[in-house]
């Protein structure tokens, strides 16, 4: 375990020194696409500029027999990369799998400057990523990397839940946390088979009125991730991590896709992953600001100064607080605008 006076020491003689704080990249949506397989590999050069983060996904949807493959095909894309402020990721296998070592030994060694973070499955308490960080740090002094790689997690167990604060705190490495639905449902055993989103069954139901047949009554669908999510997103904050959602997985359904991203927009996630490129645009769009809102927040911010005080704009209280929320929205439309020059059209910056 990391002490305060060493925190941010390297956990390795040549190792890079760990981020004092993790930058904000934009991040809307996390891609996958599988290295194994080659017709994907092809298409990787023309989706890489459309996208945030491209992620090599070398784990559960990868087949047993390709794993190997997944991995060499990871190192090709990694060996051509020159795709600018797009973020190369990739999800290794777990920890207690047969791959996970070979995985990282593999990665580091071979494109280890070009890879940005590695996302670890199925993490469940601060020894996972102690872990990971002291791996990484003797791989990096090997491989004489000149920056650290980052480290992803995803909550996909009871246990990792439980423990998602500490998980947070473990390590200067640490980037975000994904909500892993799927996985999670079984570990908790939920009844549901969807991959994330909600389900029909989980509502409530509009108070009975006397003389009035059941089957009027209002009946509201819930979100059955609404407390992980929540708590999930504390956790990064008080850490200075990012959140995301994880996969929304009725590719089909793009009017829940988009419901359900902006419900993790809203409560302060910064992106979601991608698992088809039909998903890439809504994820563009929800976690975006809207014009119209970014115009709001810039004149706020203009009418009220140093931000002390309390005014009333358009019959609306604004206070510091108020003004405090609105640099939250700018801040994000001008780091999403140096990358997006029709955003920074639509923003008038």
């Amino acid at each position: 375990m990391r002490t305060p006076k060493n925190f941010f020491s390297p956990l390795a003689l040549g190792a890079p020194e760990p981020l004092k704080e993790i930058p904000f990249r934009p991040s809307r949506m996390i891609h996958f696409f599988d290295p194994s397989n080659e017709k994907m590999r092809a298409k990787v050069a023309g989706i890489a500029p459309t996208v945030d983060v491209l992620l090599g996904n070398l784990e559960d949807a990868v087949a047993v027999d390709n794993k190997e493959a997944a991995r060499a095909g990871l190192v090709e894309v990694g060996r051509n990369w020159t795709s600018g402020e797009t973020q190369l990721w990739t999800r290794v296998n777990s920890l207690d799998s047969p791959w996970f070592l070979d995985d990282l030994m593999t990665l580091v060694s071979e494109i280890g400057d070009k890879l940005d973070v590695v996302m670890v499955p199925k993490v469940e308490g601060r020894e996972d990523i102690h872990f990971v960080d002291q791996l990484l740090a003797q791989l990096e002094a090997r491989a004489r990397l000149d920056r650290p790689i980052l480290v992803h997690a995803i909550l996909e167990t009871a246990q990792g839940v439980a423990n998602v604060e500490e998980i947070c705190g473990a390590s200067p490495r640490m980037q975000g946390l994904s909500l892993g639905p799927a996985d999670l449902a079984a570990d908790r055993r939920m009844k549901t088979t969807r991959v994330g989103g909600g389900h029909p069954g989980y509502l409530v139901r509009q108070d009975p009125e006397e003389g009035r047949d059941d089957s009027d009554r209002a009946v509201y669908q819930q979100d059955l991730w609404h407390y992980t999510l929540s708590r999930m997103v504390d956790a990064c904050g008080t850490y200075g991590i990012l959140p995301y959602y994880g996969p929304f997985g009725d590719i089909a359904d793009t009017v829940a896709c988009e419901d359900q991203f902006r419900n993790a927009y809203l409560l302060g996630c910064v992106g979601a992953w991608s698992l088809h490129p039909v998903q890439i645009d809504i994820a563009k769009k929800v976690f975006s600001p809207e014009p119209s809102e970014v115009e709001w927040a810039i004149r706020v911010i203009d009418e009220m100064g140093d931000g002390t005080g309390a005014g009333m704009i358009d019959g609306k209280m604004q206070d510091d607080a108020t003004v405090k929320q609105c640099h939250v929205v700018v801040n994000l439309a001008r780091e999403l605008a140096a990358k997006d020059p029709d955003l920074a059209s639509s923003y008038g910056f």
